[in-house]
């Protein structure tokens, strides 16, 4: 058995971070899932992080996506699945010229300015202003989102940017964020086998961990189904700002 299985300090980041990633996949809190390489990058390196995680976020999907069936915005998806599926290519493509450093602090700054604007509207305005279809602004966002996922995990924030705009009922909001990111996921697979991410002693890990995930995912699926509208909305923003933060907190620190 690899010598990471025996590591007491392994578990102690990987279980906390496959909980937290679950609750995130059942639709609570949106972006907080993608603390789960920073916390597992605690005692892994972030990339090996990524690769134990990858099969385990895919059997979350599924269980998402049978919890949230039935509830997801087609427009949205028809808008942002292809540039998701370009911006995993970029990755792809870039993945040995990009350093996760300067992908996390240009996401955070991002997201933050995001998480801003609607503070402002909130709480200065008392009116936050629902973004229209349009999809040009969702292709770019969604480019973004498939090449900051691929390279970083973190294509959360990009998203939101977007579909949280929109104003989306949060059941239809969630459904159809579960749809995007499983379809992200699964194709993630086939560059990570390319690159060589998926060792025995990844696989492994991977599958020790697993039977957390369809737990964490059903948990946070029923706490979102019991959320108020207004209630939903405030906790994604306010997570996606604190995610935010320490992206740019942990990229600040590895670049300077």
């Amino acid at each position: 058995m690899p010598e990471l299985l025996y590591n007491p300090w392994f578990y102690a980041t990987a279980i906390p971070a496959v909980i937290l990633v679950g609750l995130s996949k059942g639709g609570l809190g949106g972006a907080m899932g993608f603390a789960g390489v920073p916390i597992m990058a605690l005692t892994v390196s972030p990339v090996q992080a990524a690769a134990i995680l990858l099969p385990i976020l895919i059997l979350m999907d599924g269980v998402s996506l049978w919890s949230w069936r039935g509830n997801y915005d087609r427009e949205t998806l028809w808008d942002m699945l292809p540039g998701a599926m370009a911006g995993i290519a970029l990755g792809w493509l870039l993945a040995a010229y990009v350093t996760v450093e300067g992908v996390r602090l240009v996401v955070g700054v991002v997201a933050i300015a995001f998480v801003s604007r609607w503070l402002y509207q909130k709480l200065w305005t008392r009116m936050v202003r629902i973004q229209p279809r349009n999809r040009l602004l969702a292709g770019f966002w969604s480019l973004i989102s498939g090449f900051t996922s691929f390279v970083a995990h973190v294509g959360g924030p990009p998203y939101q940017v977007y579909a949280l705009a929109r104003g989306l009922d949060p059941k239809i909001f969630t459904g159809t964020s579960v749809i995007f990111f499983a379809v992200v996921n699964v194709v993630k697979l086939v560059p990570y086998f390319a690159l060589g991410q998926f060792d025995a002693t990844n696989l492994t890990a991977s599958l020790v961990l697993l039977p957390l995930a369809p737990l964490a995912t059903l948990a946070g699926v029923w706490i979102v189904r019991r959320l108020r509208p207004d209630t939903f909305y405030a906790v994604s923003y306010l997570t996606v700002a604190a995610i935010s933060v320490k992206l740019v907190w942990d990229a600040v620190a590895q670049l300077f």
